[in-house]
């Protein structure tokens, strides 16, 4: 592991070397009017630390490339799903549990939080119809996903359990997959792998569809490698009981699935990341429901940094990803206030900025993404390919997330309120 991650630290440093001899270049070439300060707080913030991480991440998992298997486990174990106002989407999470190709007994745990809807009739219905599993239902009056999650803890009495969102689907060998991994590892948490359930439903969703298959599951897979996936995300995840409850559970905050996994790394737990256990997730099909979903992830990672900086973290490698994780906010701010102006700029003719090597990092970029889809599809999971859906993922998607995650910072250091749902 070790050797594996200075490996792709060395590739990282040759690729920033090599980009900052033509950022000198670059830096000179720009008139004398625009302040030398700006101008390398814009080069290093769009260029060349988004380079050093990428082509880091790039060779690693590169070097990772190889799926791992492990022994069959027959492990009972308890899954918990919060629900609130679910109504329409939570029979197809249940079904889809109970069609689970699982060895051992599976218990669902169904946490109603205080719906308001036809949420509990539809529980109710299902427990008679489910065969593949013990299906229960119980209620929690206290709004909020993490009290919700709390209370289904309480009930748990196996050595593992998983958490599963109510507009969440796993595919049938999912348990198992997942199961097998946290048993052999013996984790603390294991996140796994999200897919996008409404593809084709919207623009929004297509490149959505993208973000997930692409980025963040090359992101978990690079922390993963290294003992360090810094979101267990409570869509479908498994942990340890006994780790969970020795921390109190979650807390409540909007990213409480965040916060609990920069606990569990605090104290040295190991937190890893089976990209063969896959779920599909519904994801925002409006342009508003995507912005505000972001905006909570941003203010989830910014509590998760205010919970346990990056200096207390138990590991050297997750120290080091959540320094990273730090750094997005400095990314965001550089990509929102010097690389947008630059496209504004260099419509006017001005390419100061923006310019032809532009097109050169947005063909590095399809390379590394290429590499990324040819990973997922050796899982052999069904996929919907949409060229309107990545072109819309490379142009357009990363300035929607950076203004909504801009907002989210803003919220966090306002120490405004925002609901879970």
């Amino acid at each position: 592991m070790k050797r594996k991650f200075l490996l792709s630290g060395l590739f990282g440093v040759i690729w920033l070397t090599i980009s900052t001899f033509f950022a000198v270049f670059w830096a000179y070439a720009i008139p004398n009017s625009v302040s030398n300060v700006y101008v390398w707080w814009l080069i290093i913030g769009i260029a060349l630390l988004p380079g050093f991480l990428m082509s880091m991440m790039f060779f690693s998992n590169i070097l990772h490339w190889k799926l791992k298997s492990y022994p069959d486990t027959n492990e009972n174990v308890t899954i918990i799903m919060c629900a609130h106002n679910e109504e329409s989407t939570i029979a197809k999470a249940i079904k889809a549990i109970c069609d689970q190709k699982y060895l051992g007994h599976i218990r669902l745990i169904v946490v109603d939080n205080a719906s308001k809807d036809g949420t509990k009739k539809v529980i109710q219905e299902l427990q008679r119809q489910c065969c593949g599993c013990s299906v229960e239902y119980t209620y929690c009056d206290k709004v909020g996903k993490a009290n919700a999650l709390n209370h289904g803890l309480s009930m748990v009495c196996t050595p593992y359990f998983i958490t599963v969102d109510a507009d969440t689907y796993l595919e049938e060998t999912a348990v198992q997959k997942i199961m097998n991994h946290i048993v052999c590892k013996q984790s603390a948490c294991v996140a796994a792998n999200l897919f996008v359930k409404n593809t084709r439903e919207s623009f929004v969703t297509k490149i959505q569809n993208y973000d997930y298959f692409l980025s963040i599951a090359a992101v978990k897979r690079f922390q993963g490698a290294y003992e360090s996936t810094l979101v267990a995300q409570g869509a479908f995840s498994a942990y340890k009981t006994k780790e969970i409850r020795d921390i109190g559970g979650w807390k409540n905050v909007m990213g409480e699935d965040i916060v609990l996994t920069y606990e569990l790394l605090e104290q040295g737990k190991v937190s890893t990341y089976e990209p063969a256990a896959v779920g599909y997730t519904t994801v925002p099909t409006t342009l508003n429901g995507l912005y505000n979903q972001r905006k909570r992830w941003a203010i989830g990672m910014i509590e998760g940094l205010c919970a346990v900086p990056p200096w207390k973290q138990g590991s050297f490698y997750s120290k080091f990803f959540t320094y990273i994780n730090l750094s997005v906010i400095y990314l965001d701010l550089a990509f929102l206030f010097g690389f947008i102006p630059g496209v504004i700029l260099a419509c006017l003719g001005y390419y100061y900025f923006v310019g032809i090597c532009t097109l050169v990092t947005l063909f590095v970029c399809i390379i590394l993404y290429s590499t990324m889809y040819l990973y997922q599809k050796k899982l052999g999971i069904p996929y919907k390919n949409s060229i309107v859906g990545f072109i819309g993922f490379l142009l357009v998607f990363q300035l929607v997330q950076s203004i909504a995650s801009l907002h989210g910072y803003l919220i966090r250091l306002f120490h405004r309120k925002e609901n879970w749902k």
